[in-house]
């Protein structure tokens, strides 16, 4: 799955911060937020056994954010014990 925009871009030497707890790129003066969110969106698919990256041309040129999550075992889902209603 991936979802694209074209706002500010990532310069490829920056895209490994991208995902990493308060390392914003851009300054709180020009874009709000706590610099957490990307950094959660990893720890999620990282979590599910997946991965998150960023794909860019660069500065200005928009961004395509990435996500593969393994396909469930269905399986795995009979043997699980039953939760509490």
């Amino acid at each position: 799955m991936s979802v694209a925009d074209n706002d500010v871009g990532v310069l490829p030497e920056q895209s490994g911060r991208l995902f990493q707890v308060f390392q914003r790129l851009q300054s709180r003066a020009a874009y709000e937020g706590t610099g957490i969110g990307l950094a959660l969106c990893r720890k999620i698919a990282e979590h599910h056994g997946g991965k998150i990256w960023v794909e860019s041309a660069g500065e200005g040129q928009g961004s395509r954010f990435c996500v593969e999550l393994p396909k469930p075992d269905p399986s795995a889902a009979i043997n699980q014990p039953a939760g509490r209603d």
